[in-house]
C-alpha cells in the first residue's frame, strides 16, 4: 500500500496546478491545444532557454508536487518515457546532416530518454537513485512498479512521473503503422506524483498494485481476473475503470472485457501518447479524492476503487489499482 501525495500534470486539460480541473474536464477536439503554464515561475530564465519542451514540462510537474508535499528532496526520481525527448532528437539528427564539420552537442545532450529525470535532479539538486523507463506503452507502468520496489527497501518518498511529446512526424509513422485514424489526435502530456510509505494530509489516494503483461497471448480479462484475484478483489468491487488503448481497441471490446462495470476512455481526455496510464492515474487520484465526480451524465458518488486499463492492441497490457485511503 503506497499513499499519493500529489500530483501534477500538464495536458491539454485544465489540469495543471488546478484543484478544480475534474469540472472543467472536455473530450478533446481537433482544436485543443497543450495548457502550458508559466514557466518562469518554475525555472530560471537561463535555464529556461537551453530547455525543450518535454524538460520544460517535467521540472514544472515536479516543484508543484514537491511543494503539495512538501518534500525537498525525494529518495529517487523515477521516470517512464515511451519516446524520449522527440524535439531534440530530430534537431539533433537534422543538423547531423545539414551541419558540416562539428556539431553542437546541446541537442545530442538533450534528446536521451533519460534527459527528463537528470534535468530535474539538477533543478532540485537530488542525487540520489535516478532512472528512467522506456518500454513503449508500458513505460510509466514499469516506473510505477519500480517505484513500490524501492519504497519497499524501507525509503519514504520517491518523485515518480512520466512525459512524452508529439513532433510532426509521429502523424507520418502513425499512418505507416496503420493507426492513420488517431493522427489528429497524437499529443503530449507529463504526469508526475510524490508517492510514499506515510499518509500526509495531502494524501489523494493509494496505490494498491501495478502490474505489466508485455508481447501477452493471453486473454485480457482472464489477466485482469487474476491481478484482482492477487489483490483480494472481485470485478464487482471496480467502482470505475479508466481504459486507453491508443485507438487499438474499441469501447465494445473493452465492455465485454470488463462488463457491468463503469467505463471511462481517458484517452478521450488526454489524446494519445505512450504514457498516458500517467494522466489515468491522476485522473484516478482526483476522482477519489472527490466527494463526486459527474462527466458525460455520470456521476459517481465517493468511488473507492478504480482500475487503470492500459492495453495497446492487446500486446502491452498495464493494470493499475488505485483506492480510497
Amino acid at each position: 500500500m503506497y499513499f499519493i501525495n500529489a500530483c501534477a500534470t500538464i495536458s491539454h486539460q485544465n489540469s495543471f496546478n488546478n484543484p478544480a480541473w475534474l469540472s472543467e474536464l472536455s473530450p478533446l477536439s481537433s482544436e485543443s491545444e497543450l495548457m502550458i503554464p508559466n514557466y518562469k515561475e518554475y525555472i530560471p530564465g537561463g535555464s529556461l532557454r537551453r530547455m525543450g519542451k518535454i524538460i520544460r514540462m517535467g521540472i514544472a510537474c515536479s516543484k508543484v508536487v514537491l511543494a503539495d508535499s512538501k518534500i525537498e528532496n525525494p529518495d529517487a526520481i523515477i521516470v517512464g518515457t515511451g519516446l524520449g525527448c522527440l524535439l531534440d532528437t530530430e534537431k539533433f539528427l537534422n543538423n547531423a546532416l545539414t551541419i558540416e564539420g562539428l556539431i553542437p552537442p546541446t541537442s545530442f545532450i538533450q534528446s536521451t530518454h533519460n534527459t527528463i529525470a537528470g534535468q530535474i535532479s539538477l533543478a532540485t539538486k537530488n542525487h540520489n537513485y535516478n532512472i528512467t523507463h522506456t518500454q513503449n506503452t508500458l513505460s510509466f507502468e514499469h516506473a510505477l512498479i519500480d517505484a513500490m520496489l524501492y519504497l519497499a527497501e524501507d525509503k519514504n518518498n520517491i518523485l515518480v512521473g512520466s512525459a512524452d511529446e508529439s513532433i510532426p512526424i509521429l502523424k507520418e509513422l502513425a499512418q505507416q503503422f496503420g493507426l492513420a485514424n488517431i493522427t489528429d489526435k497524437i499529443t503530449t502530456g507529463a504526469s508526475f506524483f510524490m508517492l510514499a510509505n506515510q499518509q500526509q494530509e495531502s494524501s489523494k489516494a493509494v496505490l494498491l498494485d501495478s502490474q505489466t503483461f508485455g508481447l501477452n497471448t493471453e486473454k485480457p480479462e482472464l489477466l485482469i481476473e487474476k491481478f484482482l484475484s492477487e489483490n483480494k478483489l472481485d470485478s464487482s468491487q471496480i467502482d470505475l475503470v479508466l481504459w486507453s488503448s491508443n485507438s487499438t481497441k474499441t469501447a465494445d471490446e473493452i465492455e465485454k472485457e470488463l462488463p457491468n462495470i463503469p467505463l471511462l476512455a481517458t484517452e478521450n481526455y488526454c489524446g494519445y501518447y505512450f504514457s498516458n496510464a500517467a494522466f489515468s492515474l491522476h485522473l484516478a487520484a482526483d476522482i477519489i479524492a472527490a466527494e463526486a465526480f459527474t462527466l458525460a451524465d455520470k456521476t459517481f458518488v465517493k468511488p473507492k476503487t478504480i482500475l487503470i486499463y492500459n492495453n495497446f492492441n492487446n500486446s502491452n497490457i498495464g493494470l493499475t489499482l488505485v483506492t480510497a485511503i
